[in-house]
């Protein structure tokens, strides 16, 4: 009697499982122990699927043909454009609270007070965003103008970049602004590519010293 039941209740079940697509033959101990497994991860108890299909060794991207992996000047200018304004007004804020405090320490906390101290905050505030930014808009364009003709990006459009924004910033000042203007530019570009490539050239050097 109870083996009819039991036998009922697996085909019952058995028959369920073949019609909602979820019954798998069942196999014994004795029967997986002759199945190979070599070249084969084991499966994840929790999903039926293989875990080398996971593992994902190429990029997760697809890029167009002929695109580059990393953004060229053209996509990196507005963000250079918009952080540079943004960290203008905020040192050009914090500038024009030292500047006020300094220029109404003789006055008395009063409204009067308060308005002057927001009218130099705002001043100062307004002129960095305006320096700073229009130094990162002529960075841009020189460094997207010099990738465009020499049809390569390397430091060499960075240093070149740098030295003719300061040339241009400053040509309002005579030869001589030009002139410190340049090198100036010339000397933060040039510290910019010494640190954007500082690793290659330790990497390179102990190497070298490796070889010797």
């Amino acid at each position: 009697m109870d083996n009819s039941n039991s036998q009922g209740s697996g085909g019952f079940k058995a028959g369920l499982g073949n019609l909602f697509g979820g019954g798998a033959p069942e196999y014994s101990n004795t029967e997986l122990a002759g199945v190979p497994l070599t070249g084969m991860s084991p499966l994840s108890p929790y999903l039926n699927v293989d875990p080398r299909y996971l593992v994902q060794d190429t990029d997760e991207f697809i890029l167009p043909t002929g695109a580059n992996k990393t953004r060229g000047r053209f996509e990196l200018a507005f963000f250079t454009i918009g952080g540079c304004c943004i960290t203008g007004a905020a040192f050009g804020t914090i500038n024009g609270v030292r500047m006020g405090l300094k220029e109404t320490r003789d006055m008395a906390w009063s409204k009067p007070r308060n308005v002057q101290i927001l009218n130099i905050v705002t001043r100062q505030g307004a002129s960095w965003a305006n320096t700073l930014g229009s130094v990162a808009l002529l960075y841009s364009v020189f460094g997207v103008a010099i990738e465009k003709v020499r049809g390569a990006e390397d430091d060499i459009n960075t240093v070149a970049a740098g030295t003719l924004t300061g040339m241009l910033f400053k040509s309002t000042s005579g030869l001589r602004g030009v002139a410190r203007g340049g090198l100036a530019g010339l000397a933060l570009s040039g510290a910019y590519a010494l640190y954007s490539n500082w690793d290659n050239i330790t990497g390179s050097s102990s190497s070298s010293s490796r070889l010797y």
